[in-house]
């Protein structure tokens, strides 16, 4: 942190973990809006589920640049363009009446909204802006922060659906998007010509190329970025099909929208305890625990009868392990790379995590279309799982090697 730099680190995170609870519970209640939507219109399950891969994979595809934009140019603008962009896709896909136009509000804008805006540039941020004993910490804090977007806004949605409708719903959640404009003042970064906060200045002079080479010949990075496709794979298909699936299994709707928000509740305590882990034990480790003990809470889901008690239970035993594979993952990329690049390194990880999102929702909307069920798709996030556990193991956790004076800054 410069000296010039006034606002306290209190106040950093804080800002931050708002922006992220704010822009992650809109995305997170999606699939309360698959029944209605798709029951209006007469499309089917795999109409919407396009969109939303088309969400996912894009907010994967414009991270890294967001990422890149931020480390040189400063997070303040690209923060305040994802909002706008991520608000007017709300309400073009509150106001959409075919798939083409609902492909591009809840596909393409929010897509990219999502990638300038969401809890991925706070994390960038916080990298820079915030002592090297805060990070881990307030790495699990941001995520968690998210996660409790998770919670509050899934029932809100329910509440708002019952009595506003589903479109006016979405509008509603579009205005609370722009909230994010004013709280970026507060993680905003300065430009690598204005010497970035936290710059590398132990590398001097390495470029954006140079650093993308040294990242995707390290040997640890790549098995890191593989292992976070099982994460987005799981993640997005959970969020975007769940709702249906305890439909489909004679529970209410309400149970879907309570499901999704004990994940964000339990993940709230998962990020957190998942960031204080990272600061305590081997970041590969955890990973792969956590990844294992996802296929583990999807296979007693899926084989046990659906009940309310069962989809709580699951909700519970999937959130504590929900995001909190992003503190241990955005800890590695730091302490193989340092801070300079943080924000464009992760973005590339994230770009995995999300391409593993695209094919878990649009797998799960094409399975059901073609033989009516999910099983399948459980059982391949099952088996993603315990190979995304073995992937991490053989991660090292240690800087780059580079000369001694090229080592990564703290």
């Amino acid at each position: 942190m410069t000296a010039s730099r006034r606002i306290s680190p209190q106040l950093t995170v804080l800002a931050g973990c708002l922006i992220a609870l704010i822009t992650f519970g809109p995305r997170a209640s999606a699939g309360l809006f698959q029944i209605p939507m798709t029951a209006e219109f007469g499309w089917g399950r795999d109409v919407f589920s396009l969109a939303i891969a088309v969400q996912n994979l894009l907010w994967g595809v414009g991270q890294p640049f967001a990422g890149a934009i931020a480390d040189r140019f400063g997070s303040l603008r690209v923060l305040c363009v994802g909002a706008l962009l991520y608000a007017l896709g709300l309400v073009v896909m509150a106001y959409a009446t075919t798939p083409g136009v609902l492909n591009l509000g809840a596909g393409v804008l929010i897509g990219f909204g999502l990638s300038g805006c969401s809890f991925n540039l706070v994390l960038g941020a916080f990298s820079k802006l915030l002592p090297e004993q805060w990070r881990p910490m307030a790495f699990g804090a941001g995520t968690a922060a998210g996660s409790f977007g998770q919670f509050l806004f899934p029932p809100i949605g329910n509440v708002l659906i019952d009595t506003l409708g589903w479109h006016q719903t979405l509008v509603v959640f579009a205005a609370s998007v722009l909230l994010v404009m004013p709280l970026s003042l507060a993680v905003a970064t300065r430009s690598i010509a204005g010497k970035t906060e936290g710059a590398a200045a132990a590398v001097p002079g390495q470029s954006i190329t140079q650093a993308l080479s040294e990242a995707f010949r390290h040997r640890s990075y790549v098995l890191l970025v593989l292992g976070f496709f099982t994460c987005g794979f799981q993640l997005a298909f959970i969020t975007a099909h769940l709702p249906a699936y305890i439909r489909d299994a004679g529970l209410s709707a309400s149970i879907g929208g309570w499901t999704l928000a004990v994940i964000g509740l339990a993940n709230a305590f998962g990020s957190l305890s998942s960031g204080w882990l990272s600061t305590r034990m081997s970041k590969r480790w955890l990973l792969a625990w956590i990844y294992l003990g996802r296929s583990v809470a999807i296979a007693a889901f899926i084989l046990l009868p659906a009940s309310p008690l069962t989809s709580i239970a699951f909700g519970v035993s999937i959130g504590l392990l929900w995001l909190s594979t992003v503190p241990p993952t955005s800890s590695l990329v730091m302490l193989m790379f340092g801070t300079r690049y943080m924000a464009m390194l992760y973005g590339f990880a994230f770009f995995s995590h999300q391409v593993g999102g695209f094919l878990g929702v649009l797998l799960g909307g094409m399975f059901y279309e073609a033989y009516g069920s999910y099983t399948l798709v459980w059982w391949l996030s099952i088996a993603l799982g315990i190979i995304s556990a073995l992937i991490n193991l053989p991660i090292k956790e240690k800087p780059v090697e580079r000369a001694p004076a090229l080592q990564p800054a703290e």
